[in-house]
């Protein structure tokens, strides 16, 4: 990038490779690239952060744990919509 601005389809991978990212998912290859593009790139870099903070969210959030009940119906609905 010789004009120091990101080119389209490198926000459009980085942004589709995000969650892929996050999880750990991507080679080192990969990985470097889009996190130099984050660094690089201000609005990739918020929708990573914001991404970040929405997982951080949910996680501080969905700490009740399901009762054993529940989980059991959950599983018998499931396998009574597959048959």
């Amino acid at each position: 990038m010789q004009d120091n601005k990101p080119h389209r389809n490198e926000c459009e991978e980085a942004i589709h490779k995000i969650y892929h990212f996050m999880d750990g998912l991507l080679d080192e290859e990969k990985r470097s690239k889009i996190a130099k593009h984050l660094d690089d790139c201000r609005p990739c870099g918020k929708a990573f952060d914001f991404e970040q903070e929405i997982r951080k969210v949910i996680a501080d959030k969905c700490k009740d744990k399901v009762p054993d009940t529940l989980r059991e119906k959950i599983a018998d609905a499931i396998k009574h919509d597959h048959k």
